[in-house]
């Protein structure tokens, strides 16, 4: 089959001829529809996370059932689906409390094995961690929700516990950031949305946002954004995941506030200065956010069934296999406005 590959950290992935997967025992191969890319691929290419090389990268799918494995009960060749990109292991006792984004023994398409940026692929615990895809929702569609607006959806209901009225100040406006302005203002929220980039600021606008702060003019975002907001966000959201903006998002909460890191910290800047000063004299909430497992995908793509959310509007470029790698590579610079979705049968 066709899959997009790197020999080595940093060198620019190619398409080549790569042997077929094997079906896991417990799993299934997949025929990929669309498969979403992100800067998490951008990392592992970049060696901040380790992978196998020569390496296929690729993690928010979508696509068609091909094979199952002889111990597969739910699912059939033919049927449409997603995957979260952490998928457990199916037997441990938090994939069966139905939290599988936190197994110890979890696996993920693109980081632990061979990703999806394939004309197939394999997916182990097919059980667990196959989400049936409602026929409203396109294969596009459905690759650009397995990483950034699970994860999102997931930040903001299940950690930030968002509510209508409420503030929601996003610190970062690329895939996961946009997808936050989005679902927060559905959800009834009033957003501020912070970055560098005038270009994502705009687009956070025209997604919902109330208040944007271009954070390469102010010295002060967590200020700003107190100040606009008439005492700090109710909720906020790291979704870059660097020291200042964990910091800047920790800082512009309200009392009693909900900071929510889902920007990746690695290196040097997994240890940010958090104030905890603040964090304990007004009490405030920290919490991590790692995606969504599969047993939490139906609330979310009801949402999207009945026109609540529409995460089409974050779409990009849709582009073939071939475009991949040099799109991979390109962000070594500035990331696209919009989700760029890779579709195979280009």
């Amino acid at each position: 089959m066709r899959a997009v590959v790197y020999p080595d950290h940093g060198v620019v992935p190619e398409l080549a001829d790569v042997p077929e997967p094997v079906c896991p025992a417990d799993g299934v191969v997949l025929t990929v529809g669309a498969t979403g890319l992100c800067r998490s691929d951008w990392h592992a290419w970049r060696g901040h996370d380790p992978v196998p090389l020569p390496h296929v990268p690729g993690h928010e799918l979508a696509g068609t059932v091909a094979r199952t494995g002889p111990e597969v009960t739910r699912w059939r060749p033919g049927d449409r689906v997603t995957v979260p990109f952490v998928c457990g292991c199916g037997r441990c006792e938090h994939c069966h409390a139905g939290e599988a984004q936190v197994c110890p023994y979890q696996t993920q398409p693109g980081f632990t094995g061979p990703g999806s940026f394939a004309e197939r692929v394999a997916i182990h615990a097919a059980d667990t961690n196959l989400v049936a895809l409602p026929d409203s929702v396109d294969f596009v569609t459905a690759a650009s929700l397995g990483c950034r607006f699970a994860t999102a959806f997931r930040a903001l209901t299940a950690h930030g516990r968002l509510t209508r009225g409420q503030w929601l100040a996003v610190h970062g406006c690329g895939g996961v950031g946009l997808s936050a302005v989005l679902i927060g203002a559905a959800l009834g929220a009033r957003v501020a949305a912070v970055d560098v980039a005038t270009s994502a600021l705009r687009l956070a606008r025209d997604l919902g946002a109330e208040a944007v702060v271009d954070a390469a003019a102010d010295p002060d975002p967590a200020a700003t954004i107190r100040e606009l907001t008439g005492g700090g966000a109710a909720v906020s959201l790291d979704a870059l995941g660097s020291a200042a903006t964990a910091v800047s998002s920790v800082r512009c909460l309200r009392r009693r506030g909900r900071h929510v890191q889902v920007g990746l910290l690695l290196g040097e800047a997994a240890t940010p200065p958090l104030p905890m000063d603040l964090v304990v004299a007004w009490e405030l909430q920290l919490y991590g956010s790692h995606g969504m497992a599969a047993s939490e995908y139906p609330a979310m793509l009801a949402l999207i069934s009945d026109g609540t959310l529409r995460p089409e509007r974050l779409l990009g470029d849709v582009i073939g296999l071939a475009d991949a790698g040099p799109a991979l590579a390109a962000l070594d610079g500035a990331s696209p406005v919009g989700m760029t979705v890779i579709d195979p049968a280009r």
